[in-house]
């Protein structure tokens, strides 16, 4: 399922209807569970996702991964941006 969007600094990405991030004790890792479909995250991509909140935009989370990871800003946004583009284009996330 393609989904065009456009995404900004300014989107705010949420998890669609029926898709939840959970760890899967069998697998020893988090997974998004969405309708036929799981998804086994790898640490980075479990960080971003739990970022996820309401009102929080690209920018924020980024922002937030950055001094959570003691990055700059600048040199993790773009595989941000890349993630969440990825899963929205996966129909698993709405901006």
């Amino acid at each position: 399922m393609m989904v065009v969007t456009a995404l900004t600094r300014d989107s705010v990405p949420v998890l669609r209807r029926g898709v939840r991030r959970q760890f899967d004790n069998t697998r020893n890792a988090a997974i998004l569970m969405a309708p036929e479909r799981v998804i086994v995250l790898d640490e980075i991509a479990d960080a971003i996702i739990g970022e996820f909140k309401p009102a929080a935009t690209v920018g924020d989370i980024v922002t937030s991964l950055a001094t959570r990871f003691g990055a700059p800003a600048h040199e993790i946004e773009d595989d941000v941006v890349a993630f969440i583009r990825e899963l929205n284009d996966k129909g698993l996330v709405a901006l």
